[in-house]
């Protein structure tokens, strides 16, 4: 196997493995840049995967065919935007330790999501989707020579949205007057709120933007790797979406290239076993390989990356 036919099998592996994380990273970056810490990104791709899978099944029962994970990409969106309302309410209005709100929204995502597989469809998990989001060649530029086989052939269309989000995000966040106020809630709410700014209306929308993405990052992974959803269809990658915020710095151009190197290691945890030297490695550290770089950024990078300093602190009006 030649170079080039390593990077062609590793490359797109590592894009649409690094995608949803990629997704979910940009959701928690809303939160923690207006000052909300979000441990719930793992609910919060939970009950991506279950809407966006029980939607599709839904909407293709209804006749819509090839069109139906699109919508349902949409409103696994939108309702992860109003169940992030459980740990907006709790951190912002009762000011609860946000850390705790969040691994509530963890335990309640997974259970309710459970619970309700079971319900629906009386066993651990749901139905395949028959219309799902295949890889394909992009007309073109899949013929150019060396980038074409490595970014432009057997990808998912969800991978060119993603690296769009990432732009319009980081545009949004610099040069718009919406980022800048949320970025000033989330270094100094108290100069915010002097200068007119509603500090808490700003993180309610910041949370609700996280429950959105965080939601569409487990909806793509749903509707495009697993095909399904059960219990174990998300397990640990919300986590991993956490580190790839703290490796990029809370800036979405840093999200990108941290979710594209975390996507390689899940890469390599599946496809190592073709390549010349990862298949001389025992497969269980390979599969390990993701959580362990979790854990190495969670507790190694955590204190040197500069979070937005009111970051987990309650705003009350008038405090300093």
């Amino acid at each position: 196997m030649d170079l080039m036919q390593i990077l062609a099998l590793v490359i797109p592996a590592a894009i649409y493995a690094g995608v949803p994380l990629i997704l979910t990273a940009l959701g928690g970056l809303f939160s923690e840049r207006a000052g909300v810490v979000n441990i719930g990104l793992e609910g919060l791709m939970i009950s991506g995967a279950f809407i966006g899978i029980v939607s599709t099944l839904m909407l293709e029962g209804a006749g819509l065919g090839a069109a139906s994970p699109w919508l349902s990409l949409l409103i696994a969106a939108v309702i992860g935007a109003v169940f992030a309302l459980f740990h907006a309410v709790a951190s912002i209005s009762f000011r609860a330790d946000q850390i705790v709100s969040g691994v509530a929204i963890n335990f309640l995502a997974l259970g309710l999501a459970v619970f309700f597989t079971r319900l629906l469809y009386g066993r651990g998990q749901t139905d395949y989707i028959q219309n799902r989001i295949f890889r394909t060649n992009v007309p073109g530029l899949s013929e150019i020579p060396i980038i074409g086989p490595l970014f432009f052939s057997n990808v998912y269309t969800t991978s060119f949205l993603a690296f769009a989000l990432v732009l319009i995000v980081y545009y949004i966040i610099f040069y718009t007057p919406f980022g800048l106020r949320l970025r000033s809630v989330g270094e100094h709410p108290m100069a915010a709120d002097t200068m007119g700014i509603n500090v808490n209306k700003m993180r309610y929308v910041a949370v609700m933007l996280s429950g959105a993405f965080g939601a569409l990052g487990g909806a793509v992974y749903a509707v495009t790797v697993s095909g399904n959803f059960s219990g174990a269809t998300i397990v640990g990658q919300g986590f991993m979406a956490l580190a790839v915020l703290i490796f990029g710095r809370w800036n979405p151009l840093g999200v990108l290239g941290a979710g594209l190197f975390f996507g390689l290691a899940q890469a390599l945890s599946t496809t190592g076993a073709q390549l010349p030297f990862f298949s001389e490695i025992h497969p269980v550290f390979l599969l390990i390989a993701p959580y362990v770089l979790t854990i190495i950024a969670l507790t190694g990078f955590v204190g040197k990356n500069a979070a937005p300093k009111a970051n987990g602190k309650p705003y009350i009006k008038g405090s300093r």
